[in-house]
């Protein structure tokens, strides 16, 4: 079986080819075409711009995937598109062009949730015992999810205002570390980490942290690294090297302390993690740690299946396929809806 998948839920164009062959699965090929240069300048993702460059992209990027994956559309089974959630006219355009090929080539649409993409992009392996807990991070979302089975999961908590994501990218502008936020962010806090840390520690709150759900807050957190540098007179490498060390620091304590909670209430085996904010080094290795303690598989994606890709898509497809059999005339109930909510 060989799936063809696209994402262009944001500002990523991207086109895989996945097999499966008896269960095992294969990334055949994974082609992604950035925008983050284009949108740096204005300090986030632009959708109409984002929209335009997708239109412009859409096409070449599939050739492309296809070329390198030496496959001819006739050998596809089925085709795969992000549906939702995310900006509406990045949406529209990988949906049309998903559409306009399950028709010219006659071949079955399916459309994947663009979260449950991200946490299907541990299953490249196949090799999940359950239940499982998940944290999901990303720049629009974070999420705890339990799954039962690589098709039964329930949503169990959330942020109730910014996700961890655009907390990153916030931050990141308050100290003027430019776009995108969490790569900046983190690069400095290992290098306060691995220093004397001569500038003085800051302190800051770790929102939510004790509540007795699974929900998360990070606008406050945000607030709070604003009135500490507006108390500071200048701002310099010191304070922003300090200032993200303790912020991320305040993020992972708060992520990782409510996955291992929900870990141990629903008394799980594995557990994984999935998202843009999952290639976050500092929280990889500690949720790690924390798994390991319980006696816990871990996993988490390579890098490049963190952020936005299709090839994540392509894996969710599989597995949703195989539970229930794409019709042909699918493409037709298929919409863009990018407030498409996990269960």
């Amino acid at each position: 079986m060989k799936i063809l998948a696209l994402e262009t839920s944001c500002d990523e164009t991207s086109a895989a080819i996945i097999k499966a062959d008896r269960g095992q699965l294969e990334i055949m090929s994974n082609i992604i075409s950035s925008q983050i240069d284009i949108h740096k300048k204005y300090g986030g993702v632009v959708p109409e711009i984002a929209a335009r460059h997708h239109i412009k992209n859409v096409l070449p990027v599939v050739m492309e995937t296809l070329t390198k994956a030496n496959i001819k559309p006739q050998n596809i089974d089925l085709l795969a598109v992000v549906s939702g959630p995310g900006l509406v006219t990045s949406l529209v355009v990988g949906l049309e062009t998903a559409k306009g090929l399950s028709l010219a080539w006659h071949k079955p649409l399916l459309a994947v949730n663009h979260m449950y993409a991200h946490i299907a992009a541990n299953f490249l392996d196949a090799n999940l015992s359950f239940p499982a807990v998940c944290l999901v991070v990303s720049g629009g979302h974070t999420e705890i999810v339990v799954l039962d089975s690589y098709y039964k999961y329930t949503k169990i908590g959330q942020t109730v205002d910014d996700a961890v994501g655009e907390a990153f990218d916030k931050v990141a502008k308050l100290l003027d570390l430019g776009y995108p936020g969490g790569p900046a962010i983190s690069h400095l806090a290992e290098e306060y980490a691995n220093s004397n840390k001569m500038y003085k520690k800051i302190n800051l709150p770790r929102p939510m942290l004790k509540s007795n759900d699974f929900n998360f807050s990070f606008s406050g957190l945000k607030t709070a690294v604003l009135y500490t540098a507006q108390k500071v007179r200048h701002i310099d490498n010191g304070f922003r090297s300090a200032m993200a060390y303790e912020f991320q620091e305040a993020v992972v304590e708060v992520l990782v302390s409510k996955t291992i909670k929900a870990a141990k209430k629903y008394q799980v085996k594995t557990i994984i993690m999935a998202g843009g904010v999952a290639a976050n080094k500092r929280l990889r290795a500690e949720l790690k740690l924390q798994a390991e303690k319980l006696g816990l598989k871990f996993t988490v994606p390579e890098f490049k299946l963190c952020t936005d890709n299709a090839a994540m898509a392509g894996i969710a497809a599989y597995y949703l396929s195989t539970k229930k059999k794409v019709p042909m005339d699918n493409y037709k109930r298929a919409t863009a809806n990018p407030n498409w909510e996990l269960i």
